[in-house]
């Protein structure tokens, strides 16, 4: 299962840009479809009048993506009680939720579906919904071990299968096994080209070892650099991708989020490098104010700009989620007693969230 991981690259907005190429090595999501079969154990409510019981099932789902399945999921449980036995086949539509993809993986799952109960020969239809937690532990690439709680709600509809009551409260476990289909995805490896020879003749001029050239003057010799022609005075990672971009001060229109011409060219050049991002990861769009003004309004500013940088570039035809959050002047990054701190602090920046 992959594991999902948050890198906090901060791009803070400025004459920097992305890169428009990706490090290899980058992860793959799984999506396969499996099979689940498994047991239950039913812990009965006492509007059951009932003994605890057993049942199994069978589950068919699909991986989606590193956070949700879905699954359809059917089953028959039975068990003894006062008035008789009782005995319930039906099935669900769940939703799972990963919190994270490992080798232990939790999840929440809640499901939707029908049950048909019978007691005694008396038998009516109804409608239950289920909410719990659960986990599957990784025992080979197409076995999981998973386990999971669930409380379950049963309305039977007025079918009055037992007098008294249509509504019964149940918890149920089930333990079982999880059988993907097909091999398991796995990420490309990291691949570094060994430096070229300099090659030499008497009638040729030499040619010149990639690791003595910096083509872009990032810093990363070509050999090395994964992202060609980055921008003059980037910060770049190992790779030679930059990691920072800063946008600030006089891109907005005083005490607006109306972002200025210069702002809108160096967004137009942002959107153009995430529309040809090969990773169509999600990004934080944070704003942040310097100290002038009260709490609140710097707050609502804060939002506003965040908010007009990532509508400006859902309009170029970026397709990435933007999430918008506002820090006020809560997070400054310079000295706010000097104008020329102030205007460091007046920013926007994107945090990358690897996918």
């Amino acid at each position: 299962m992959l594991k999902n991981k948050l890198l906090p690259i901060a791009l803070l907005l400025s004459s920097l840009m992305l890169p428009t190429a990706h490090a290899a090595g980058t992860s793959i999501d799984d999506n396969r479809w499996y099979i689940a079969p498994f047991g239950t154990y039913v812990h009965t409510g006492g509007d059951r009048n009932a003994d605890d019981g057993w049942g199994g099932g069978m589950g068919f789902g699909k991986i989606i993506d590193r956070h949700f399945n879905v699954e359809l999921e059917g089953f028959y449980q039975g068990f003894n009680g006062q008035n008789g036995a009782w005995s319930m086949s039906g099935g669900t539509a769940d939703v799972q939720y990963f919190f994270f993809r490992d080798k232990f993986s939790p999840y929440t799952v809640l499901g939707a579906g029908a049950m048909n109960t019978c007691l005694s020969g008396k038998c009516g239809g109804g409608f239950i919904g289920e909410a719990g937690v659960g986990f599957t532990y990784e025992l080979m690439d197409n076995l999981l071990f998973r386990s999971d709680v669930r409380y379950r709600y049963n309305n039977n509809l007025n079918a009055n299968v037992q007098s008294g009551t249509n509504e019964f409260n149940d918890m149920v476990v089930n333990v079982g096994f999880v059988i993907p289909f097909g091999p398991k995805p796995v990420s490309a490896p990291i691949k570094v080209d060994a430096p070229a020879p300099v090659v030499t003749s008497a009638r040729s001029t030499p040619v010149a070892d990639c690791s003595t050239l910096d083509s872009d003057g990032d810093g990363v010799n070509n050999c090395l650099d994964k992202c060609s022609d980055t921008p003059k005075n980037s910060k770049v990672d190992v790779n030679g991708c930059p990691i920072k971009l800063i946008l600030k001060g006089s891109n907005f229109k005083v005490d607006s989020a109306e972002l200025t011409v210069p702002a809108k060219a160096i967004l137009d050049e942002v959107a153009h490098s995430l529309n040809n991002y090969p990773l169509k990861n999600d990004i934080d769009v944070q704003g942040h104010t310097s100290s002038e003004g009260g709490v609140a309004h710097n707050q609502k500013l804060s939002e506003r700009r965040a908010k007009s940088v990532a509508d400006y570039l859902k309009s170029k035809g970026v397709t990435n989620r933007l999430f918008v959050k506002g820090f006020g002047k809560n997070k400054p990054i310079a000295d706010n007693r000097t104008e020329e701190g102030r205007s460091e602090n007046r920013r926007v920046e994107l945090i990358w969230i690897e996918n």
